[in-house]
């Protein structure tokens, strides 16, 4: 018998989407659940008070609670360090593991592992994100080796109305980047409703879809030494295992 793997998610508190998503995604993974512990994020922006939810003073405490459910593994399922920086993700999770025992990830660091896994070379970013926090985005993930080669972005800074966006409307953001040439498109947000179209874009584009919420459970499966393979019906992600760092 399979031993029992504990996932913990860290959470955006206006977030209503990666919750029932991933529930719905571990659905027939037998031995798989998943755990949330939220804390307050409203909007994103690039003002003080809108970079302020992000402190770790905010998130580790989260993290503690996730512990009492003694998790083999914990994510904080946000993609923040796409625009705060990569640095703020590795100097969180090396404080939570540091702090729990447990290996960390996050949203931002499995996309881009993802992203390397499966040898995406022109990468199209989809977020609901304003024109400085995309930009803000290009810059980061350009320094870290993946810039991005074409984006779509809708403009929109509350973070509870990006979980009402149509899977339609994501669906076109997709087919917008993939016809410019992108390889691969990265859905940038955990509170995007769009890892049920990864699967069926795939097939209709020739592209990898790379979902956050999705990617984040990928990453964060692996890291508790659980097999990825029930998950194959959600996309070509889920067909490795290779992270490149």
């Amino acid at each position: 018998m399979a031993m029992r793997k504990r996932l913990g998610m860290i959470t955006p508190s206006s977030n209503s989407v990666l919750e029932p998503v991933t529930s719905a995604m571990l659905t027939g993974v037998p031995g798989v659940t998943a755990h949330f512990s939220r804390f307050r994020v409203t909007e994103i922006a690039l003002d003080a008070a809108a970079l302020s939810q992000f402190d770790a003073s905010a998130m580790v405490p989260a993290a503690d609670l996730l512990a009492d459910a003694r998790v083999d593994a914990i994510a904080w399922n946000g993609t923040s360090a796409s625009w705060l920086g990569i640095g703020r993700d590795r100097s969180l999770c090396e404080a939570i593991t540091a702090r729990m025992g447990v290996p960390t990830t996050t949203s931002t660091l499995a996309c881009i592992e993802a992203a390397r896994a499966l040898g995406a070379e022109r990468v199209g970013l989809v977020s609901p994100y304003t024109d400085d926090v995309q930009r803000r985005i290009g810059d980061v993930w350009t320094e870290e080796g993946i810039a991005p080669f074409t984006e779509r972005h809708l403009g929109l800074r509350d973070n509870f109305s990006f979980g009402v966006v149509e899977r339609a409307t994501i669906a076109g953001m997709i087919r917008a980047v993939a016809a410019e040439g992108a390889d691969a498109v990265v859905i940038l947000c955990t509170n995007l409703d769009g890892a049920a179209l990864a699967a069926s874009l795939e097939r209709e584009l020739n592209i990898a879809v790379l979902d956050s919420v999705a990617a984040t459970l990928w990453r964060t499966l692996d890291l508790a030494g659980g097999d990825i393979t029930g998950l194959a019906r959600w996309g070509r992600l889920f067909q490795t295992s290779r992270v490149i760092k």
